[in-house]
């Protein structure tokens, strides 16, 4: 076997275990927002993980890939490549194109998981389906090939975002805001005042859980998008996302301490996401020092975006916004401050003597990308609710979406038999029976 076959080989091992680590994030994702949520939601938030996964993943087999990767059309959309057939030659890489999207795809899926925990218990299930369609056919593609296509216009500017704290956080996180505020609040949720009232999560340990899963399949996230096995910044990228997480983490515990007289165990979760995502757009191009610095910003500014979310009415039940919008945004303008020369083939961050170019280059990008996952996620959901509720009924909210929309409880041990057919005419079990 030559060294070219070789390479190959290794390369392809390890994309496709680093595509299945990022793929476990979604156990991560369900675990986070099942926590996070009351337990009558806690179906419906696993329910909406496998919209995420199987539609997400048909979708962007069928077209998602091709808008993203295709034969660009004006530095804007690609052309090519829909179900991987027609011309894709452009991609040159050491893996096949199979393998490529396979791990493409894993980003897709958590793309929209981002948006989920912003609706979670009260979006109309059969709205939240067609919605993931478009995040994953259109809104999430389209800026994905922006900036890492061949022949994408950002990315044709210099704009660095090596695993996606814009193209995939900011976007996402944009797109949450949108879709809670289209959605509007649980009922509840705020008092006359406009005060927000405090909806206790149903399982912090489970959401812990869920947040050490996100943690793990994170170095598959950040390392993983050097697509090869032998690429020496390997380690450097792992040891960057761990300090930003942890820095994240620690800063959360310290600042809630000091803001709430309380360590607040919500948001040192989220903390630890925030530093993660904060770090996913520089992890290859930035030092120790800050990657620990970013998740430190990234864990502070978390904690005040959750407050003025709530101080603006908006009802964003895991802190999406908050966690993936803010931080992105943050890890994506930090490229432009911190990049060391050594670690970028083009421009290096303003600290580091590369002057004002690249850090406007990454302020564009992130305007953009954000905006466009802001509008065409609002104008989506605008849209759907012409033809189909994006909210539950008010007493569908009220018994749980568990029972009211998917018919089964989460916890069922305190019942020694359900009635099917009041919780759901039209199971199989209950036609049975019928």
């Amino acid at each position: 076997m030559d060294l070219a076959a070789l390479k190959s080989g290794m390369d392809t091992i390890w994309v496709v275990l680093t595509a299945a680590m990022i793929l476990l994030m979604e156990g991560g994702f369900a675990l986070l927002e099942a926590g996070f949520v009351r337990q009558k939601n806690a179906v419906s938030i696993i329910m909406k993980v496998f919209v995420d996964i199987s539609f997400g993943a048909l979708v962007f087999y069928f077209l998602g890939f091709a808008f993203m990767y295709g034969k660009d059309a004006a530095g804007l959309i690609g052309t090519s490549g829909f179900m991987l057939g027609g011309d894709l030659s452009h991609i040159s890489l050491t893996i096949s194109n199979d393998t490529y999207w396979l791990f493409q795809c894993a980003f897709v899926i958590a793309v929209i998981s981002i948006v989920s925990g912003a609706v979670a218990e009260r979006m109309n299930f059969h709205a939240y389906i067609i919605y993931t369609i478009v995040m994953t056919g259109l809104i999430y593609p389209i800026a994905g090939h922006w900036v890492w296509s061949a022949g994408g216009w950002l990315g044709k500017l210099g704009m660095i975002d090596f695993a996606g704290s814009a193209v995939i956080h900011a976007l996402g996180g944009f797109s949450a805001l949108a879709a809670a505020i289209v959605v509007g609040p649980r009922i509840g949720k705020f008092g006359k005042d406009g005060k927000a009232n405090i909806v206790p999560p149903s399982n912090l340990p489970l959401a812990s859980v869920g947040a050490f899963i996100l943690w793990f399949g994170w170095f598959g996230f950040n390392s993983g998008s050097t697509l090869s096995a032998t690429n020496g910044s390997i380690g450097h990228i792992a040891v960057t996302t761990m300090l930003s997480a942890a820095a994240g983490s620690a800063t959360c515990i310290l600042f809630t301490m000091l803001r709430y007289r309380k360590s607040d165990p919500p948001m040192v979760i989220n903390g630890a996401l925030a530093g993660l995502v904060g770090i996913t757009a520089g992890c290859a191009f930035v030092g120790d020092g800050a990657a620990i610095f970013i998740g430190i910003v990234c864990g502070i500014a978390m904690v005040l975006a959750t407050e003025w979310v709530e101080s603006r009415t908006i009802d964003d039940p895991v802190g999406a916004f908050a966690v993936h919008g803010v931080s992105g945004s943050i890890g994506t303008i930090a490229v432009g401050l911190f990049a060391k020369p050594e670690l970028t083939s083009g421009p290096a961050g303003l600290f580091y003597g590369g002057g004002w170019q690249l850090l406007g280059v990454q302020a564009l990008g992130l305007i953009v990308v954000s905006i466009w996952g802001f509008v065409l996620t609002w104008s989506a959901f605008k849209l759907i609710k012409r033809f189909v509720p994006v909210r539950v009924s008010r007493d569908e909210e009220l018994v749980g979406l568990d029972v009211g929309i998917h018919g089964v409880p989460a916890y069922s041990e305190e019942h020694d038999f359900i009635d099917l057919k009041q919780l759901n005419p039209t199971s199989i079990d209950a036609k049975k029976e019928q």
